[in-house]
């Protein structure tokens, strides 16, 4: 499927799946805990508090596990469990994740992380993508020191990082990268970039603002609250609960997801410093924007 079309029919689907679950939402079921598993990013950008609020308001126990975001989407297709957390859209033509329902929560920035004592600040989104490819290797050609650069990038083409960034900076999601170090998550990625004076990578700002790092500015603009809830920044992308679908899925589950999507939802979502999905719907139509600038971008070319 051309990636244009699968984009604009994955935002439509996402659209109208907020709406049907919020319409089918009842009394809350305290009856049994609920399994919460997914990506990291997903999680400290609103789930842990989302969590904490829910228990609290409903004596429901949500459980957090991690795994990643591949694990998240498939586990709750395949209903082992409830809910799963996300930081990509599913796959198509992966039988695996078929049945996933995903169901747009929050908005998440893709921030480009160096060494906290690394001298550059800023960083372009031409000089970005050369990094990646290999065709810049050297700090100084970034106005930095004479050192080498020592990419660190997630294994695989599925993670929630790693796909996204080969969208919206390549529009091709077979993009290779040519790095020293493939870490098997964000975490290791991030605690490697904060021992290494030499190294970068790109991660979720959910989980980048809680180490001892330096966050680069892309294009010079910072990825703050509200550059990505306007769309100056450039790189963003939704965060998802991940469902068997309003049809199939419990009570329980149901309850929980009308209860991220509400009023009092967003509210803790804004507070843990992340940006509701609903209060940035124009971000929607601006990724297409994203896209076609990775589309046109003529980094494969030799001028």
């Amino acid at each position: 499927m051309n990636i244009r079309r699968y984009f604009i029919k994955l935002m439509i689907i996402n659209i109208i799946l907020i709406f049907s679950f919020s319409a089918q939402a009842k009394t809350a079921d305290t009856s049994s805990d609920i399994i919460w598993a997914g990506c990291g990013i997903t999680k400290k950008a609103f789930m842990s508090e989302l969590a904490k609020a829910y228990t609290a308001k409903t004596g429901v126990v949500v459980q957090i596990q991690g795994g990643g975001a591949t694990k998240g989407i498939r586990n709750a297709a395949k209903g082992a469990i409830d809910i799963g957390g996300a930081c990509r859209a599913t796959l198509p033509n992966h039988h695996e994740e078929r049945n996933a329902y995903q169901i747009p929560v929050a908005w998440d920035a893709l921030v480009v992380v160096v060494n906290k004592d690394n001298p550059v600040n800023s960083i372009t989104f031409k000089e970005l993508q050369k990094i990646y490819i290999g065709k810049i290797t050297n700090w100084k050609e970034l106005g930095g020191n004479d050192a080498p650069i020592e990419l660190y990038i997630r294994k695989g083409k599925f993670s929630g990082v790693g796909r996204t960034l080969r969208e919206l900076v390549f529009a091709n999601y077979e993009q290779d990268f040519k790095a020293k170090y493939s870490v098997k998550s964000s975490g290791p990625l991030e605690k490697g970039v904060v021992k290494n004076l030499h190294g970068i990578g790109t991660t979720g700002i959910s989980s980048a603002k809680r180490r001892d790092l330096k966050i680069l500015k892309l294009d010079d603009k910072e990825p703050s609250y509200e550059n990505i809830k306007n769309g100056e920044y450039l790189l963003y992308r939704p965060l998802y609960l991940v469902t068997k679908g309003p049809r199939n899925s419990e009570e329980k589950v149901k309850k929980f997801i009308s209860f991220a999507l509400s009023r009092e939802g967003k509210a803790i979502i804004r507070k843990a410093g992340t940006v509701p999905y609903a209060d940035a719907m124009s971000l929607v139509m601006k990724q297409l924007q994203q896209y076609k600038r990775a589309r046109d971008s003529g980094i494969f070319s030799n001028n």
